[in-house]
Formats: C-alpha cells, structure tokens, sequence
C-alpha cells in the first residue's frame, strides 16, 4: 500500500474512533452536510484535516470550471481517488470450454483538494441561505419530502410532545399538524430516514436497536436540514456519547456509512 494511502488510513480509523464525542459528532454530520456526495472516507478525512471547510475541489478545478486560484503554500487536503483499471482474462468454464471476461478492479491514491477558503477568484453561488422559522419554497419542498417518502404520510393532530411518527404496523408516516415550517420539515425527513432505514420488514437497517435508531434518524434529518439550510441549533447530540461508549471502530464506521447513505438519497432527490 502506499505510504500516504496508508497514513491516511490510519488516520481514518483513529477519527473514526474519536469521532463520537457529541461535540465532535455534531461538527461531522455538518461537514457531511456540505459533502454528502463523497464517500464516507473522504468526508470524513475533509472533516479531520480541515473541519471548517465548506466547499473543496482540486487545484485544475478550481482554475478551470470555477476561475478561481489557489492562493500560493496553501497545504492541501488529503482524500483517496479511486482509480478503475480493468483487463480481459482466458477463463476456463465447467464444460471444459474456455471464454474470454472482463476483470475489474479498483485501487486508490492519494490526491489533494482544497477549500474555498484557500482560493481567490470569481464568487461562487451560495446552495441556500439559513432559515429560521419559516422556510423559503416551503410547499415546493413539502411536496418533494412527500414524493420522496416510501409510505403514505399525512398531517393529524398529535397529543402529547411528539412531532411525528412512523407507524410501522400500518406503514405510514403522521406529522403532527399546525408546526412552524421549520419544525415541520425536519420531523419529516426524521420519520422519512426511519421509514427507508427501520421498515419491519424493508428497512435497510432494520435489525438496529432503538437507541440506535433514534440515532441514525436524527443525525440523516440533521445532515439533509444542514444541507437544505434550516437553522440546527436545536438539535441535540448529547446522547449520542453514551449510545457510542464500548462500541467499535468497525460498529461506529457501519453506522455512519448507513447515516450517509440515507441522507445522500433523500438530499439527490430534493436538491
């Protein structure tokens, strides 16, 4: 492996251990945020290297498709490039015949990027502008979340604190009715990410415990509502440091891959 591949590998496993302090924890799913089309490696190597970074791409990119230059000794930030190679192999079948097939592989190397931060040039256009209580194209995004989830979901009146729910005997999502837009948008895309994920009988991560779930919900609603740009302040990761204590790197890494996932399908499908 090479060497720079392997540190930051290295690098990757120690964050990945480090990474589910609430602090910590909060300051990634925002980077995911920001980045929720690269791979889970990647984002999070931005996010180790340079936690505060909002846009990045590669030196050419920067010059060619967005005009602007990276400022000189500017350090670049390390993520793995897949690289595809491919060639056609002699395969000896069953019946004793032999057929010609194609073998595909992958191996990675490490290339740098850089964040808007370090470049100067042409402004950029901002994706949204941070939202309060109420939220800009709300219905043209009420529709969107309601075309983008898998079961039926409607509006009631709710007793009691909860804002929404998804019920899973009757595979249908409910949102309690007469919220602020705000509010109204990111308990959807809460019971959204539980319908996709905790299904009985679909769910992608149906087998996860409660708190587990719960879990994976809020941090898929919190990525998806950073991207989109409503206010996140009061959402609460205080107990995901105890969910994480005694768990694995390889555990915290699954469910950060499922996190990232879900978020990434629901955001593609309303950007």
């Amino acid at each position: 492996m090479d060497n720079k591949v392997k540190e930051i590998a290295e690098k990757l496993e120690k964050g990945v251990e480090e990474l589910f302090h609430s602090e910590k924890y909060e300051a990634y799913l925002t980077t995911m945020a920001k980045f929720h089309n690269y791979s889970l490696n990647n984002s999070l190597l931005i996010w180790l290297q340079r936690p505060d970074a909002t846009q990045v791409a590669g030196y050419k990119a920067w010059k060619d498709k967005f005009k602007r230059q990276v400022r000189k000794g500017e350090t670049g930030i390390k993520i793995l490039a897949p690289i595809p190679h491919k060639y056609r192999k002699e395969v000896l079948l069953d019946d004793g015949s032999v057929e010609e097939q194609e073998i595909k592989w992958t191996s990675f190397r490490a290339v740098s990027v850089f964040d808007i931060s370090q470049t100067d040039g042409e402004p950029l256009p901002t994706i949204c502008n941070k939202l309060t209580g109420e939220v800009e194209g709300y219905d043209d995004l009420l529709k969107k979340l309601t075309d983008t989830s898998p079961v039926p979901l409607t509006f009631e009146a709710i007793e009691g604190s909860a804002n929404g729910c998804y019920k899973t005997m009757e595979k249908r999502i409910v949102i309690k009715d007469g919220m602020s837009e705000a509010q109204t948008i990111k308990t959807m895309v809460h019971e959204i990410a539980h319908s996709i994920l905790h299904d009985r009988d679909d769910g992608t991560a149906k087998d996860a415990d409660r708190n587990t779930r719960e879990v994976q919900a809020e941090s898929v609603a919190y990525v998806v509502n950073k991207y989109i740009g409503l206010d996140t302040e009061d959402y609460s990761f205080g107990y995901i440091a105890g969910w994480s204590t005694g768990r694995d790197s390889k555990t915290l890494k699954e469910s950060l891959e499922v996190i990232r996932q879900t978020a990434n399908s629901i955001i593609e499908k309303i950007a």
